[in-house]
């Protein structure tokens, strides 16, 4: 086994640390994961493990082990409880935690895309919706997800852990300009469709067997104005009983999942 560190001034233990901080996250394009699962899905997808840090109780059993042997003994940090307890915001850690490199797509990369189902998550704030959106566009075969500036970040431990590994298995992309984004999916015959109180299009009266982007609006607001005026129909979930909206997220999931059901 590697050597413990027991020491919270090693210099490792201390990026770490500074990694919860989204600025350090974007500065040093890297991100934390927790669990063996999670892990398994990074190393399954093909994406960059800087570090992982493993707890010295931790029972490497043989999944763990097979983990293992996929990464660079000098990557493979082994730190003492004390060390683990200060690195880790879980309550219950499992006591295996990796250090991710980014690994963002492009809009170029999008376009190529066949049968085209983007999802443009638009000034989204809490971790739970955006972590639960992604993981739904993964189930019901979303092939690109556009971010917003205004978002939470995606790479936060709380938006990570509530994936539940989807992060590694769709495309992402950021989006700084908005009215460009637009421009740019309208001239590759891409439909923009939003999500509003406002629509007049029930999601089951909408062609989504076409190429299209469906915008997803912030938590109290909804989808903002620049979007709301530019998209080609704004559309609505219909909805009987007396409640006036749904959660973004539960929304979201609904409409995917009229897609999924008009494609086959």
């Amino acid at each position: 086994m590697n050597h413990v560190v027991s020491s919270l001034s090693n210099p490792i233990v201390k990026e770490i640390k500074k990694l919860y901080k989204r600025k350090y996250r974007w500065q040093k394009k890297l991100f934390i994961v927790e669990g063996i699962k999670i892990i398994e899905e990074c190393i399954k997808e093909k994406w960059n493990i800087k570090y992982i840090i493993i707890r010295e109780d931790f029972p490497l059993k043989f999944e763990v082990s097979r983990l293992i042997d996929c990464i660079d003994d000098n990557n493979i940090i082994v730190v003492n409880e004390k060390v683990f307890n200060e690195i880790t915001d879980m309550e219950n850690p499992q006591g295996i935690l990796g250090v991710i490199e980014f690994n963002l797509s492009d809009m170029e990369f999008l376009f190529k895309v066949k049968d085209k189902f983007f999802i443009i998550i638009d000034e989204l704030q809490d971790p739970g919706n955006m972590g639960t959106i992604i993981r739904a566009g993964d189930a019901f075969g979303v092939n690109g997800i556009i971010i917003t500036q205004g978002c939470v970040d995606i790479y936060s431990p709380k938006v990570v852990r509530s994936t539940m590994g989807s992060i590694f298995h769709v495309p992402i992309v950021f989006a700084d300009d908005k009215l460009k984004l637009i421009k740019d999916l309208k001239e590759k015959k891409v439909a923009v469709y939003a999500t509003s109180l406002r629509g007049n299009i029930h999601i089951n009266r909408v062609n989504f067997r076409r190429d299209f982007a469906l915008i997803i609006g912030n938590e109290s607001n909804g989808v903002t104005e620049d979007f709301l005026r530019t998209a080609d129909s704004l559309i609505k979930i219909p909805m009987k009983g007396k409640a006036e909206s749904l959660n973004v997220a539960i929304a979201s999931s609904i409409i995917m999942y009229e897609v999924l059901r008009q494609r086959g």
